[in-house]
């Protein structure tokens, strides 16, 4: 069973970075893509960004275009969120996913893999 561990979270003043990293138990399972999602109290879980490792190229929720990065190392199953400018309303719990198929993959069903989250607050 491959497990992913997010981690980079914490608190910080709107304007503030924080980078986030989530690495896979087994490096070299074969996905085709990972993503970042979150979910606010009360929220349900809604896409962040997503990195497509054949060359497909990266996604974005509208809401953080500009203002947060993917980046990740296909061989070791590994990635990155770089938040940037980060605002109250970006605080939430992140979660890292992988997909094993084909997909969309800016839908939660496309994944087949989860971590167990991380916490991003963002303080006014």
């Amino acid at each position: 069973q491959v497990q992913l561990v997010e981690s980079g979270g914490g608190l910080v003043q709107a304007g503030g970075s924080l980078r986030l990293s989530c690495a896979a138990s087994q490096p070299t399972f074969s996905s085709r893509a990972m993503g970042w999602f979150r979910q606010a109290l009360g929220n349900e879980r809604e896409f962040v960004a997503a990195i497509i490792w054949s060359g497909a190229g990266t996604y974005y929720a509208d809401s953080v275009k500009g203002r947060f990065t993917i980046s990740g190392a296909n061989a070791k199953n590994t990635v990155y969120l770089q938040m940037n400018s980060l605002k109250p309303e970006d605080t939430a719990v992140y979660y890292c996913a992988a997909a094993l198929f084909r997909g969309v993959y800016v839908r939660a069903n496309d994944y087949d893999y989860w971590g167990q989250g991380t916490q991003v607050t963002v303080s006014s």
